[in-house]
C-alpha cells in the first residue's frame, strides 16, 4: 500500500443501517432489531470466561470475512472472473495497548484456488480498498492479508 495523502471513504449515502443492541456486555446476548440476530455472549476462556457463547470478535470476524468475500467477488466479476470456490477466513484478536485499553489486529487468508497468484494478488489489493470493513480499521488496527 502506498503512503500518501489520506482517503476520504466516508459513504456519500447511507443505503442501510444495521441495529444491535448489547445486553450485559461480554457476559449476556445480543440482538438484532429486526430479530436475525439473538446470541448469547461470553468470554472466551482465554480472558477467563467459561466460552458458553459467542463474543464480539468471533462476531467481528465473521462481519469482516464475509464483508471482505463480497468485495472480492465484487471485483472479481468487474474485471470477468468467477471466484466460485473461494473463501475468506479471518481472525480477530484482542489485547492490550499501550494506553491502557485494548487493541484488534487482525489476519484475514484469502483462497483463490482457480487463480495465478499475481493476479490474486491483484483482486486481493483491489477489495482491500472496496471493502467497508477495510477503509473502516485503515490505520487504525493491523490488518495482515495472506494468500493460500
Amino acid at each position: 500500500m502506498m503512503d500518501g495523502p489520506a482517503v476520504d471513504t466516508r459513504p456519500t449515502k447511507i443505503m442501510y443501517v444495521a441495529e444491535a443492541t448489547a445486553h450485559g456486555g461480554r457476559e449476556g446476548y445480543v440482538t438484532s432489531q429486526d430479530g436475525q440476530l439473538d446470541l448469547k455472549v461470553a468470554m472466551p476462556p482465554q480472558l477467563g470466561g467459561d466460552g458458553n457463547g459467542t463474543n464480539p470478535e468471533q462476531l467481528f470476524a465473521a462481519g469482516y470475512s464475509s464483508c471482505f468475500h463480497n468485495a472480492l467477488i465484487l471485483v472479481g466479476n468487474r474485471e470477468g472472473y468467477d471466484l466460485t470456490g473461494s473463501t475468506v477466513a479471518a481472525k480477530v484478536g484482542i489485547g492490550p495497548n499501550k494506553q491502557r485499553g485494548y487493541g484488534l489486529a487482525v489476519a484475514l487468508s484469502v483462497s483463490l484456488p482457480v487463480l495465478d497468484p499475481d493476479l490474486a494478488t491483484k483482486l486481493v489489493d483491489a477489495a482491500h480498498e472496496v471493502c467497508p470493513y477495510s477503509n473502516a480499521t485503515r490505520g487504525n488496527i493491523d490488518v495482515t492479508i495472506l494468500l493460500g
